[in-house]
């Protein structure tokens, strides 16, 4: 599921009904059940691509600091001699690391999206509560 899929969904799973309020009271739990496997499986997913991120950083690591094996070079040769104050140079710069930084920013923007997203749920009952109590008030009752 992609970010825009997640917003369409939630713009039509939290729109509330107000004519049949207990319906959505009702379907509050389904909503919360929903979204809290969606926030589980896509923080499992940002916290692996962090681990994967971190793997991969040592090997560029010692890929630009000369201390990969020998068979690393000869697949892609790398013939500078690069200063210890210079290989962040080297790998803020390297597309491979790049790649995977956008794609662990992505997954935590979804994480961080979906935690919101079960808040709001969690407050959908004081919301729908609101509304009757504001319909009685308008009616009289």
């Amino acid at each position: 599921m992609n970010i825009e899929e997640l917003y369409n969904d939630v713009e039509r799973d939290l729109r509330i009904d107000d004519t049949e309020l207990d319906l959505e009271s009702i379907r509050t739990p389904q909503i919360h059940n929903k979204y809290l496997k969606l926030y589980t499986k896509h923080s499992l997913q940002y916290k692996k691509l962090q681990d994967d991120y971190k793997v991969v950083y040592r090997a560029k690591w010692e890929y630009y600091t000369g201390k990969a094996s020998p068979d690393v070079y000869r697949e892609n040769p790398f013939d500078l001699k690069v200063l210890k104050a210079d290989v962040g140079i080297y790998l803020d710069a390297d597309v491979e690391l790049q790649q995977l930084s956008q794609k662990v920013a992505y997954a935590k923007q979804i994480t961080d999206y979906l935690e919101r997203i079960l808040r709001e749920i969690n407050n959908r009952n004081w919301t729908i509560r609101n509304t009757i109590e504001w319909k009685k008030f308008i009616h009289g009752d």
